[in-house]
């Protein structure tokens, strides 16, 4: 009788264990689920973040900015998300997309581009004009050109890459000539050769910084940038004594680096930008300040 009861004991041990052992088992089956659950949350999510591209752009304030702004939603639509990187200044956006820190920017135009590949060595490729900022010349106190009097000092930036488009404008209206052979283009203040009003032309201010001295000096003539025209609540169209016509070869463009210019996003920012429905708010907001190119 002892050894049946001993024989009833041990088997009921083995009986506990055996459950024992099966509940842990079960266990740990079930953690291996919820471990194989979290991984395919963890790649779908990945695969989401994958989908969506995002692309970083600099530009000025006016317009370019705004311009961006109103393109935000096209783009989104495309699956792309765009963030505007602003600045104030002409140098740093090219400097920033050299160094990475922007995928592109859109403020330039061409002589300028060229202007700064040839001083810094950048690798950059132009994406396409996308407007024209007609450049203007303005002045508190001369009302028309005939009015200019002898003399009279000619505020511009020095940005060597707008001189010549500024003198253009001077040229055009028969205040200045060039030297024989002088591509407009390229042409700077050397490059005059006659001045019958002795127009003095003072190029040692940054071009954000002009309308300043249109609203401080009254006697002078400045040659504003559009952009900042527009951001110092002028009217180029109606306030400029001398304006640039929508025929001028500075449109302003999208660039990005050399090895990038077949990225597909950057390629589709620039199918947004030249839209009807974006070209169309350039038109309404900025009442023929800016003109809309396609090339």
């Amino acid at each position: 009788m002892k050894k049946l009861f001993t024989l009833l004991l041990v088997s009921l041990f083995v009986f506990v264990l055996a459950a024992c052992g099966g509940q842990d088992s079960t266990q740990e089956d079930t953690s291996g689920d919820d471990g194989q659950t979290e991984g395919n949350a963890t790649e779908q999510a990945e695969e989401t973040e994958e989908e969506a591209t995002t692309i970083t752009v600099g530009a000025t304030a006016i317009p370019h900015a705004e311009v961006l702004e109103e393109a935000k939603p096209l783009l989104e639509e495309k699956g792309i998300n765009l963030k505007i990187e602003t600045y104030d200044e002409y140098i740093l956006p090219n400097r920033d997309l050299s160094e990475g820190r922007i995928d592109a920017n859109y403020y330039q135009h061409t002589p300028f581009l060229n202007q700064q590949k040839e001083e810094f060595g950048y690798d950059f490729a132009s994406l396409g004009g996308i407007h024209i900022e007609p450049m203007g010349v303005y002045s508190k106190n001369i009302k028309s050109v005939e009015d200019i009097p002898d003399g009279t000092t000619v505020i511009l930036s020095n940005s060597v890459a707008d001189h010549g488009r500024i003198l253009a404008l001077f040229e055009r209206e028969g205040l200045i000539s060039f030297k024989d052979g002088v591509d407009p283009q390229s042409a700077t203040l050397d490059d005059i050769a006659e001045n019958p009003k002795n127009l003095k032309f003072d190029a040692k201010y940054e071009a954000a910084t002009l309308p300043q001295y249109y609203e401080r000096e009254e006697d002078v003539l400045v040659a504003i940038n559009t952009n900042y025209a527009i951001e110092a609540g002028l009217q180029p169209s109606k306030d400029a004594l001398i304006l640039e016509g929508s025929e001028s070869p500075y449109a302003n463009l999208v660039v990005t680096k050399s090895e990038n210019k077949d990225s597909e996003a950057l390629q589709t920012l620039v199918e947004v930008l030249r839209s009807e429905e974006i070209q169309s708010f350039m038109e309404e907001k900025y009442n023929g300040a800016i003109v809309p190119v396609s090339e």
